[in-house]
C-alpha cells in the first residue's frame, strides 16, 4: 500500500468493527485480514488519511473565502452573535480656566443580531467499495472526502456573496447591509459597461467611486481592494493606458492612492445568479464591491470551519457526516464598502 498513514480513530475502527461490514470484508477472497478487528483498524486509518486530505483541498474560485476576513471568534454552540455598529458624537469648544460646562463627547452603539446556521453534507463508502480497495493496493477515494469538503465551502461562498433570504443570513451584496451604491457614469458614447469603455472612462469610474466613500466619510474610509468580474478583470489586465505598454490593471495598483489589491471574482458576472443578486434582474447586471480588508470593518463569521465526524455504519454503508456554521457576513461599517452596478 502506497499510504503509510498509521494513525487512526478508535471509534471508527469500533464502529467498523461492532457494524459486521468487517467481518463481511475478510470473507471475500484476496482481501488479506486475518481478523475483522484487523481490517477494522485498517479501514480506520484508511478513513483518517481521506478526512486529513480533505482538509488541505483549497478552491481558489471560491473567492469569497480567500479575500474576506475570517472570523471563528464565536463559540460553536452559539445560535446568534449580537454586534455593534458605533457611530462617535459630540463637538469640543474654547473654554476658559474655570469653565463647568465641558462639551460631552460619546459613542452611539446600536446593536445588532446575525444569526448562525449549519451547512451540511456528508461522504461515504461501500463495503463493496472497501473490498475492492484493498484487494487493488489502493487507499479509498479521497475525491468524496473532497466533493463534501467543496459542497460546503461553495454553500459557505454563496451566503458570503449574496446571503440567503430564507434562512436570514446576509452576504455583502444584501439589501439589508446597507452599503451605498455608485452610479455607473455613462462615456461619450453612452456606454456604462467597463468592458466596451476605454481606459480613461474605467479610471474615472473607479476615481468616482473612491471619491463618493472620502465624501461621504470625510475621508475616514479608504477602502484597498476592488473585486470585479472575471470579464472585466480580463478587459482591464489587456487594456493597454494609451500611448504605453502599461495595462490599466497595473496603473490603478501603481497610481491609485488606496487600493492595494483587485481581484477577478466570477461571481460577480452578469450571469452569476446565485451569488450576484442584480445578475436576476432584467438584463443582468455585473458589479463591482470596494472594501476595506480588515476585520474591523467586515468579516465572514464562521463559528465552525468545517468539521468531519466519526464514521457512522449504515447497512453495508460507512457514512461520515460533515457541518459548518455561518453566520454569513457582518458588515460594521457600511459606509467603507460601495458597490457599483452595471460594470458588465
Amino acid at each position: 500500500m502506497a499510504n503509510k498513514h498509521r494513525s487512526y480513530e478508535k471509534d471508527e475502527a469500533r464502529a467498523l468493527r461492532d457494524s459486521g461490514i468487517a467481518k463481511a470484508i475478510i470473507a471475500s477472497e484476496g482481501t488479506r485480514f486475518d481478523s475483522a478487528e484487523e481490517a477494522s483498524v485498517f479501514f480506520a486509518r484508511e478513513l483518517d488519511f481521506v478526512k486529513s486530505q480533505s482538509y488541505d483541498v483549497e478552491y481558489p474560485e471560491l473567492t469569497a473565502l480567500n479575500i474576506f476576513p475570517i472570523s471563528t471568534e464565536a463559540d460553536e454552540g452559539a445560535e446568534t452573535i449580537t454586534y455593534y455598529t458605533y457611530d462617535k458624537k459630540g463637538v469640543a469648544k474654547i473654554i476658559d480656566s474655570y469653565s463647568t460646562d465641558l462639551p460631552r463627547a460619546d459613542v452611539d452603539g446600536t446593536p445588532s443580531v446575525a444569526k448562525i446556521k449549519s451547512l451540511g453534507a456528508s461522504y461515504g463508502y461501500s463495503a463493496q467499495e472497501m473490498r475492492a480497495s484493498r484487494l487493488a493496493g489502493k487507499g479509498l477515494d479521497a475525491r468524496k472526502a473532497e466533493s463534501a469538503r467543496w459542497a460546503i465551502d461553495s454553500a459557505n461562498n454563496k451566503i458570503a456573496w449574496a446571503g440567503d433570504t430564507a434562512s436570514g443570513l446576509m452576504g455583502v451584496l444584501s439589501a439589508g447591509q446597507s452599503i451605498p451604491l455608485y452610479t455607473i457614469l455613462a462615456d461619450g458614447s453612452g456606454k456604462t459597461k467597463w468592458t466596451e469603455k476605454d481606459p480613461d472612462a474605467i479610471l474615472d469610474d473607479i476615481n468616482g467611486m473612491a471619491k463618493q466613500v472620502a465624501r461621504t466619510t470625510k475621508n475616514v474610509e479608504r477602502p484597498d481592494t476592488l473585486c470585479v468580474p472575471a470579464d472585466v478583470y480580463m478587459h482591464i489586465a489587456t487594456k493597454r493606458i494609451p500611448q504605453t505598454a502599461t495595462s490599466v490593471l497595473n496603473y490603478l495598483l501603481e497610481n491609485a492612492p488606496y487600493i492595494k489589491e483587485i481581484v477577478s471574482a466570477a461571481e460577480l458576472d452578469a450571469d452569476s445568479v446565485e451569488t450576484n443578486p442584480y445578475a436576476a434582474a432584467s438584463g443582468g447586471q455585473g458589479v463591482a464591491f470596494l472594501f476595506k480588508k480588515d476585520k474591523k470593518k467586515l468579516s465572514l463569521e464562521n463559528p465552525m470551519p468545517f468539521n468531519q465526524y466519526t464514521a457512522q455504519t449504515r447497512n453495508l454503508e460507512t457514512i461520515i457526516p460533515c457541518e459548518a456554521r455561518t453566520a454569513g457576513v457582518i458588515v460594521y461599517y457600511p459606509l467603507s464598502c460601495l458597490i457599483a452596478i452595471g460594470v458588465s
